[in-house]
C-alpha cells in the first residue's frame, strides 16, 4: 500500500504530473442517471468517487478538474439522487469516465429513497463491469467512520482481488498540522491493511483543495489507472449490468448507507467547500 503527502514549490511539478493534471482538466459532463440501465454501455473504464456527505467530494472533483461548477452539492436532502458521469480525455476519443456517486449518511432522506439508492449504489459498486477504481473520500479530521467501513467492506472483495483499485483520499488536510497529518495517514493505512495485499492496488493520500496539497499526486494516480490506449468513441447508452443480473438484484448496502445528494445542477451544500 502506498501513501503520499508531498508539497512542492510552485512551478516544480514533474512532466508526468503536468500531463496528468492536463488530462483531468479536460473533464466535461456526459450524463446523469438514476438507474444503471441508463448508464453508457460497458466500454470506457470508470473511476468512481464515493464518500459521506460533506467529506468534500464535490470540491475534490472540481479541484482536480479545475472546474468550479462541474460537480455540485444540493442544499436540499434527497433532492438529487443520481450517478453523474464526466468524460476525460480528447473530445473525440475520451480515455475514461469519472463517476460521481451520491454521498451517503445523510439522515434527512425519506426511507423509500434511501432504500432505492442503497440498491442502485450496491448494483453499481458490486457489478458494474467497467468500474476500474474507487476514490473513497474520508474527512481527514474524522478518519474512517462506521459507514465508511461498511462501504469498504462492501467493495473489499473486488479491491482485494485486484479487479478494482482503491484510493482513500483524506480530504481537508489543510486543517491538520504535520503531526496530525502523519497520524491520519497511519490510521488510514491501518484501516486498509486487511485488503492491502497482492494483488490489490490500494493507496492513501492527504488532499486539500485549499492549499493544493496532494492534488498532483492524486492526478498522477488516477492517470496511471487508465491505459493511454483506452481512448474510444463516445460511449453508447444501453443496459450495462453484469451478464444475467437484472436491475435491482444485487445485494443492498447496509441500512446506514443512505445517499446524500451531490450532483450536477444543484446548489452548493454549506460546508462542502473545505476539501
Amino acid at each position: 500500500m502506498t501513501s503520499s503527502f508531498q508539497q512542492r514549490p510552485a512551478g516544480t511539478l514533474p512532466p508526468p504530473a503536468h500531463a496528468a493534471l492536463a488530462w483531468l482538466h479536460t473533464a466535461r459532463f456526459l450524463t446523469t442517471a438514476s438507474q444503471l440501465q441508463h448508464l453508457p454501455v460497458a466500454g470506457l473504464p470508470e473511476i468512481a468517487f464515493v464518500g459521506r456527505s460533506n467529506a468534500g467530494k464535490s470540491t475534490a472533483i472540481n479541484t482536480l478538474a479545475r472546474h468550479r461548477r462541474l460537480a455540485f452539492a444540493s442544499r436540499t436532502p434527497g433532492r438529487t439522487q443520481h450517478i453523474n458521469l464526466f468524460c476525460v480525455g480528447p473530445k473525440d476519443a475520451p480515455d475514461a469516465l469519472l463517476a460521481d456517486l451520491p454521498g451517503y449518511g445523510y439522515a434527512a432522506v425519506e426511507r423509500g429513497a434511501k432504500l432505492r439508492w442503497q440498491q442502485v449504489m450496491a448494483d453499481y459498486l458490486q457489478v458494474r463491469p467497467v468500474l476500474r477504481a474507487v476514490v473513497l473520500m474520508i474527512d481527514s479530521r474524522l478518519g474512517f467512520t462506521p459507514l465508511d467501513r461498511q462501504l469498504l467492506d462492501f467493495i473489499g472483495a473486488r479491491v482485494a482481488s485486484g479487479e478494482v483499485r482503491l484510493l482513500a483520499l483524506l480530504t481537508k488536510a489543510d486543517k491538520l498540522n504535520r503531526q496530525q497529518a502523519q497520524a491520519a495517514l497511519a490510521a488510514a493505512q491501518e484501516e486498509l491493511g486487511p485488503i492491502a495485499h497482492e494483488p490489490a492496488d490500494v493507496s492513501v493520500s492527504l488532499f486539500s483543495a485549499l492549499s493544493g496539497a496532494g492534488v498532483e499526486d492524486v492526478a498522477q494516480t488516477l492517470r496511471d489507472w487508465v491505459p493511454t490506449e483506452a481512448g474510444a468513441a463516445a460511449p453508447a447508452f444501453a443496459p450495462a449490468l453484469a451478464p444475467g443480473l437484472a436491475p435491482g438484484l444485487a445485494p443492498g448496502l447496509a441500512p446506514g448507507l443512505a445517499p446524500a445528494p451531490e450532483s450536477v445542477g444543484a446548489s452548493p451544500l454549506p460546508g462542502d467547500t473545505g476539501a
